[in-house]
């Protein structure tokens, strides 16, 4: 039978989906089906969000990795613990190492220490009930037996391609020969077995990631590093470890939001949460609205990249940026703030949740795709290339040092009420997150969406200046008035810009998903 499996001619509606015993929400449908085997083993949603998680790096590959960074939150006996495995630069590496006037996107001065599997370990230690090694089976059984490529992920996986091969040296080649061994990506529904990731997995299930950071994969690591150059060493993987954070919050319509500190950018989140707190939005769909929130994500994003960075080298604590006053900052017209251009990534979000109250906002990524193009031969280790978002302005706070943790882009968020949990929530994309964490929790609060029509709605995403761009479906009347007030609004068909995300609601004893029809996701339970 002859069909394309990414044109859609026909419009299509997802249902809210409901369950009691258990859910899982996020990108791909083969991870959602791993978690929920978990579940139905006598795990809980931490264990599944592990599991899931696992699966991710093998069937979503052009997202996230075993070499990228990972944060959660998770509600678990009445209380909400915060998670930051992100990986510092390595201890070698210093400005003069970096030519040029900004950071490269790709190579070795993008590459920070892995945080991916040591965070999953870090989660199970606290929360799972399950072996690590079941929890780790649906992952390793994917990579073995294979999985067929899925629309979204076979598509961005031919970007990359065009991507990779115009990196020069000899160090990219590990690349092509892990995810195009024929010199082009799979084809969307034929099957992929990344044998060597597989392997991978089943030493870290094995060891609880100690082979990952002080055994055999360390020292590959540095082998690979050492050879062509670069400065990743066994002592910056031997001396990592995630950190437990107190997650930060504001009071919005009676709901309290939650996002991780920095160095993440939920920060960015809060802050224009805090602004929109001050007015009230009787319609979604009207200029005004949607000019109040852009611009409130201006000024946001002004703060959060003048400011977030590893928080041992932040100059003013998120505390006190929360606590200013920015509602009059928010002009009649459109403002034009000098911020760098907000890049894209790949990255991936889940959300999980169970009968026993425990609920899980997760999320990793490697930044750019598949990361630095750097992958560790034979182990299916892409690198990531979150190094890339440092400054090499010595006297920004964010400036690239040794050892220290750059800006982040990718952050889990959670919504809880009156010291309960309703649930979490996300939006991966790079600095669309922030972006789409505002535009979800209003259209949950303000606008009483059901979980899967906040994520259906069409987005918006500020680009720079006053450069804005907005999904086929925004309404053409709202574009001609944010026009008026001096926004200058594109229209782009690229639904992968304006990010994909996932929502659990918990009320009372039943659970409620909605996932992100940009993706090839689903919300499942049981």
């Amino acid at each position: 039978m002859r069909y394309d499996p990414t044109v859609y001619p026909s419009p299509s509606q997802r249902m809210v989906t409901f369950a009691c015993n258990g859910m899982v929400a996020t990108s791909h449908p083969l991870a959602v089906q791993g978690g929920l085997d978990i579940m139905k083993k006598g795990g809980n949603a931490v264990d599944a969000a592990v599991a899931v998680a696992a699966c991710l790096t093998v069937v979503e590959p052009t997202s996230n990795g075993l070499g990228g960074d990972g944060f959660a939150m998770v509600w678990s006996g009445g209380k909400l613990y915060g998670l930051n495995s992100s990986g510092p630069s390595p201890k070698c590496i210093t400005l003069e190492d970096v030519p040029g006037k900004s950071m490269p996107k790709y190579g070795w001065p993008t590459v920070t220490v892995p945080g991916v599997t040591a965070g999953w370990v870090e989660l199970w230690e606290r929360f799972g009930e399950l072996s690590f090694e079941e929890v780790m089976a649906p992952s390793i059984k994917y990579a073995e037996e294979g999985f067929p490529i899925s629309p979204v992920v076979g598509k961005n996986w031919r970007a990359a391609c065009k991507i990779y091969e115009k990196l020069t040296g000899d160090e990219f080649k590990y690349w092509f020969d892990t995810f195009a061994p024929d010199g082009t990506a799979p084809r969307i529904g034929t099957v992929w077995r990344p044998k060597d990731h597989a392997d991978t997995l089943r030493k870290i299930a094995e060891t609880k990631a100690e082979t990952f950071y002080r055994g055999k994969l360390a020292m590959r690591i540095e082998e690979f590093s050492e050879e062509y150059g670069g400065f990743i060493r066994r002592s910056d993987l031997a001396s990592f470890s995630p950190e437990w954070v107190d997650p930060l919050r504001v009071n919005y319509r009676g709901y309290d939001v939650w996002e991780l500190p920095p160095n993440g950018q939920g920060l960015v989140a809060l802050l224009a949460l805090n602004m929109m707190k001050e007015f009230e939005f009787e319609k979604k769909d009207t200029a005004d609205t949607f000019h109040k929130q852009i611009e409130a994500i201006k000024i946001a994003f002004k703060d959060g990249k003048k400011h977030i960075t590893d928080p041992a080298y932040m100059q003013i604590p998120p505390e006190e940026l929360l606590s200013k006053n920015y509602k009059d900052q928010i002009a009649e017209n459109a403002s034009d703030p000098d911020i760098c251009k907000s890049r894209d990534s790949g990255t991936v979000y889940l959300a999980t949740g169970d009968d026993q109250g425990n609920m899980v906002s997760y999320i990793q990524s490697n930044y750019n795709g598949f990361g630095s193009g750097l992958v560790v031969p034979g182990t299916g280790i892409a690198l990531q290339n979150r190094g890339s978002s440092f400054s090499l302005d010595p006297g920004h706070p964010n400036s690239l040092e040794p050892g220290k943790r750059p800006y982040h882009t990718i952050i889990p968020g959670f919504l809880s009420k009156d010291g309960g949990p309703v649930g979490p929530f996300g939006v991966m994309g790079g600095f669309m997150q922030p972006q789409g964490h505002l535009q979800v929790i209003m259209n949950s609060l303000d606008f009483e969406h059901n979980p899967q029509a906040a994520l259906d709605a069409p987005r918006w995403r500020w680009i720079r200046g006053r450069k804005v761009i907005v999904e086929r479906g925004f309404p053409t009347n709202l574009v001609k008035e944010l026009t008026k007030k001096e926004h200058e609004i594109e229209y782009s068909d690229k639904s992968g810009r304006f990010g994909r995300g996932q929502i659990i609601w918990k009320n009372g004893n039943v659970l409620a998903g909605g996932s992100d029809p940009r993706a090839d996701g689903t919300a499942q339970g049981y």
